[in-house]
């Protein structure tokens, strides 16, 4: 029998109502939104009743999305199905992290507080953009990145490649990308995120993170940056976590590397279908849920 892995959403899934509907109807859900809102008020608030600028805000983005990704997959086991491994994306790492015991579920929030401050404070020194490559395959976004000053940043599928850099750099590689018949699709973020602009950020979560602490996995949590299993020592962990911030997200090896390790069942929870569109691209013979309202809950596992 195959193995189950949650993948929790990441910055760019945000939408207006997010999670109020799982937080209704799972004890589980509800607990996390309590645990969020007593460190920072009015987080609850804000993805329930927010708007799509104010949640696109990343100081707003990261408290907000992590908690409906948290609360998603506090539901979803609450429900019966149990993860062997998580994965998240980007912002969704830290909720895996925190799901698999890593970090506390308070400090957990705390930290993405204060790493969604960091990126935020990094993300207003340039004026940056990231913008998905689809119809191009990932060496050649890579080359036309690096020809243009600008990054390759999230390896998504075979398929799509995100580049972040400054904006005036995105417009002008943005215009060769549609120049080669291929398409550019602007995100819905205020940052130019895994890209050496965000070292700053990464400075300041490795201190951050060195007074924490931090406990021990109880399922292997596969990395961003490596799409490896995350390391067991304190500063390993420290090192991978704070480090991500600042270069590519490695989604479709981290994808295959499960996908053969024995994984055949894979739920995202959080907000929207990205991941389970992605995955579907990555590795099409694999069974793959979205988990963020109360029938989709119902029908987990059908």
């Amino acid at each position: 029998m195959g193995k189950i892995a949650f993948v929790f959403a990441g910055q760019g899934a945000q939408f207006p109502g997010m999670g109020k509907e799982i937080c209704e109807c799972s004890k589980a859900a509800a607990e996390i939104f309590d645990i969020s809102d007593s460190i920072r008020q009015g987080t609850k608030e804000q993805c329930f009743e927010g708007t799509q600028e104010e949640l696109n805000r990343t100081v707003n983005t990261q408290p907000c999305v992590y908690s409906v990704d948290l609360a998603c997959a506090c539901a979803l086991e609450e429900a019966g199905i149990k993860a062997d491994a998580v994965a998240g994306f980007s912002l969704g790492e830290i909720a895996a992290l925190t799901f698999a015991g890593i970090f506390g579920k308070e400090d957990g929030f705390r930290f993405v507080e204060k790493r969604g401050q960091l990126m935020d404070d990094a993300a207003q020194k340039v004026d940056g953009a990231m913008v998905a490559v689809m119809k191009m395959n990932p060496e050649d976004v890579s080359a036309l990145a690096q020809e243009k000053g600008v990054y390759a940043v999230n390896f998504n599928s075979p398929q799509q490649t995100v580049v972040a850099g400054e904006k005036g750099l995105i417009k002008e590689f943005t215009k060769e990308v549609k120049a080669r018949k291929a398409l550019g699709v602007p995100l819905k973020v205020s940052g130019a995120f895994h890209t050496p602009y965000m070292e700053s950020a990464t400075e300041g979560m490795k201190e951050i993170l060195s007074g924490m602490e931090l406990g021990k996995a109880k399922m292997p949590v596969y990395a961003n940056m490596t799409a490896d299993i995350y390391p067991e020592d304190k500063e390993g962990i420290i090192e991978t976590v704070s480090k991500q911030a600042s270069n590519p997200v490695q989604w479709s090896k981290t994808i295959e590397k499960m996908v053969a390790e024995g994984f055949d069942t894979f739920y995202e929870v959080g907000p929207g279908k990205t991941l389970t569109g992605l995955i579907k691209k990555i590795a099409p013979e694999v069974t793959v849920y979205n988990i963020e309202n109360e029938e989709d809950l119902k029908n987990a596992g059908k």
